[in-house]
């Protein structure tokens, strides 16, 4: 009887299992400089330039500044480095890697009459919009002065056990642990899995172990110092396949509209090591997690250059929001010190959660640009944008009215600033650029302000152009480590940095 109570439950409870938050809505909702290395030696000051594959992307008017038909692709050497300080304690990580991150081409037809409509142009373009390639480390000791457990990995148990019943967070009788997490999952949702695993692995003690309908629940760990290790390890991106079509109207204005197909490719593992010597029945808990998340989207961008004079340029653009269908799946395992203690195996469920697919509309945006033009020998120019990270919206709405309201309260408007330069000396061209990103948070402390600049060269050798360019951004984090109970966070310092080869050739 209790199996299908629990069936129909699980029909009415799906609104129930979801697990994101904030972190996620900004995770793709934000668009770092990648491109070509002309792009990025210019820090994406490109909105009123075009003239280059990656400046579609801000642009899909730059496409027509081409004269003949184009393509382009580029590698990236890039390496992050992260420093983490979790209770005065200092580490440091580094990631390093090499991959494609642009390519593309762009067909252009000239008039063969009068027509004001000088020319067109049809043009495909890959950008990697987000390198999630990341690890970093922290260690310290957790202290807490308040006599609770607060600073334990046991109080994330703890808050999703509390009001919940015995009989909705435990194994039923000759019902192995895979088989009560499983259907426990598809039954309650996420926050009972929580708590199930809290109560299997000992961690909590139900105060009437004998009633089923027991809601309240003690910790069996000390209060005192915890020793934390924590691991995160990302990787992943996000890519836009831009198809753009762009035209140019007599000598001073330029038109473009991008359709853009949007992919997630995500995976995370944390993993959490816990030791303490507080005299409790609990001295050790090892906590993993691991999530894969895969995703479309679709957006679009409509954008025009205008030429207000031989050397002034003006950019406008509009990038919509993008809509999202997303799908995520997760994997857990814990062990302690009482499961090693009475011989029993650690909780590994071997179960991946498989969620329902949702949709996030990430919040669109506009950019202004300028740019001004020496003649042949260079240029200068500079982008504005601004978007409003708190108009991120996760759906169902109904579902995730909490969420959003979160997203709301905590997100806020920023803005980016892009400024690039270059000179030319006969075929050599050097170039240089700044940007500087606003925190899209209101307490711009969680995620904080992003400073980078970019150095470049080019040489021209007619037809064929090599760029190489080193661009750096530095900001600061300030991560929690779990959303519940335990929610002390890490200071992360992360440098990014860049080395792109940009191969580009008239067709």
């Amino acid at each position: 009887m209790k199996k299908l109570s629990l069936l129909f439950i699980g029909v009415f409870s799906m609104s129930n299992i979801y697990a994101q938050d904030i972190s996620d809505a900004l995770r793709y909702s934000q668009d770092e400089i990648q491109g070509s290395a002309r792009f990025r030696a210019l820090s994406g000051a490109f909105g009123a330039l075009g003239g280059d594959l990656s400046a579609v992307s801000i642009n899909p008017a730059g496409s027509a500044v081409f004269s003949q038909s184009h393509a382009s692709f580029s590698l990236v050497s890039a390496d992050k480095n992260n420093t983490t300080n979790y209770f005065g304690n200092i580490e440091k990580t580094n990631d390093s890697k090499f991959d494609l991150n642009q390519g593309g081409a762009a067909f252009v037809f000239k008039s063969n009459n009068n027509s004001p409509w000088r020319k067109f142009t049809l043009a495909i373009a890959y950008d990697r919009t987000n390198d999630h390639n990341n690890s970093w480390y922290s260690a310290g000791i957790n202290t807490n002065d308040d006599g609770n457990f607060s600073n334990s990995i046991a109080s994330y148990f703890y808050d999703y056990a509390d009001g919940r019943r015995l009989d909705q967070i435990s194994a039923f009788p000759n019902e192995s642990i895979r088989e009560a997490y499983s259907e426990i999952g598809r039954a309650y949702g996420f926050a009972n899995q929580q708590a199930f695993l809290g109560f299997e692995s000992f961690i909590l003690e139900a105060d009437d172990i004998s009633n089923d309908a027991n809601t309240t629940y003690t910790a069996n760990v000390n209060s005192g110092n915890f020793e934390h290790r924590y691991t995160n390890v990302e990787t992943g991106y996000n890519g836009k396949i831009s198809f753009n079509f762009a035209t140019q109207y007599q000598d001073n204005i330029y038109l473009g509209i991008n359709l853009n197909s949007h992919f997630i490719d995500y995976q995370r593992s944390t993993s959490l090591l816990e030791d303490n010597n507080n005299g409790g029945v609990i001295d050790f808990i090892d906590f993993d997690n691991a999530l894969s998340t895969t995703g479309n989207g679709f957006s679009f961008q409509i954008g025009g250059i205008f030429k207000l004079s031989q050397e002034f340029r003006l950019g406008l653009t509009y990038d919509s929001p993008t809509w999202y269908t997303i799908e995520e799946e997760t994997s857990q395992f814990l062990d302690t010190s009482e499961l090693v203690n009475q011989n029993i195996d650690a909780l590994d469920p071997q179960i991946v959660n498989i969620y329902p697919e949702y949709k996030l509309q990430t919040p669109g945006k506009f950019t202004g640009s300028l740019a001004y033009i020496f003649g042949q020998q260079g240029l200068i120019s500079f982008d504005y944008s601004n978007k409003n990270y708190a108009n991120t919206t996760f759906k169902p709405e109904v579902d995730y009215t909490d969420l959003n309201a979160d997203i709301t309260n905590a997100l806020t408007s920023a803005s980016t600033y892009r400024f690039g330069g270059e000179y030319k000396v006969k075929q050599l061209s050097f170039r240089g650029g700044y940007r500087f990103e606003e925190s899209p948070y209101t307490n711009g402390v969680t995620v904080g302000d992003l400073n980078g600049f970019s150095l470049g060269l080019g040489y021209n050798f007619g037809n064929t152009k090599l760029d190489l360019t080193f661009d750096q951004a530095k900001r600061s984090y300030q991560t929690s480590l779990y959303n519940v109970g335990l929610i002390d966070t890490v200071d992360i310092d992360r440098v990014n940095s860049n080395i792109t080869l940009s191969l580009s050739f008239n067709i």
